[in-house]
């Protein structure tokens, strides 16, 4: 299937799926016209594309680590030794971000209540 087709079924803009392909997630075929020829199964990577994204991961991440993912249906499973080790390290870093995030407002709600006061 073509780009659009892809765009279509997945909802994503083409624009998006020549990113993707740009970052390694996507390897479509290229025809001798030049134009990109995509499986049906690409609308599944597309989608976990997308699922990961949604939970945070960066499309460098994403690269290393959507080999090792398949859909069951209802999540995605990992099925290299190696991922479930690596997915925990993400979700520390994301921890921290979000501590340091959270002093941050902190920060700033202290800012804030000081100058409501001084403003009266």
């Amino acid at each position: 299937m073509r780009i659009g087709e892809l765009s279509r079924r997945t909802g994503v803009s083409e624009r998006l799926l020549r990113y993707y392909e740009q970052q390694g997630l996507l390897g479509p075929e290229r025809l001798p016209s030049g134009y990109r020829a995509y499986r049906a199964s690409d609308v599944a990577v597309v989608r976990r594309i997308r699922a990961l994204l949604a939970a945070g991961l960066s499309t460098a991440t994403i690269s290393q680590v959507l080999p090792c993912l398949r859909d069951n249906g209802e999540h995605l499973v990992p099925t290299c030794p190696d991922l479930l080790g690596e997915l925990r390290a993400e979700r520390d870093r994301m921890t921290s971000a979000i501590e340091e995030l959270e002093l941050s407002r902190s920060l700033l709600d202290r800012v804030i209540t000081a100058g409501q006061t001084a403003m009266g």
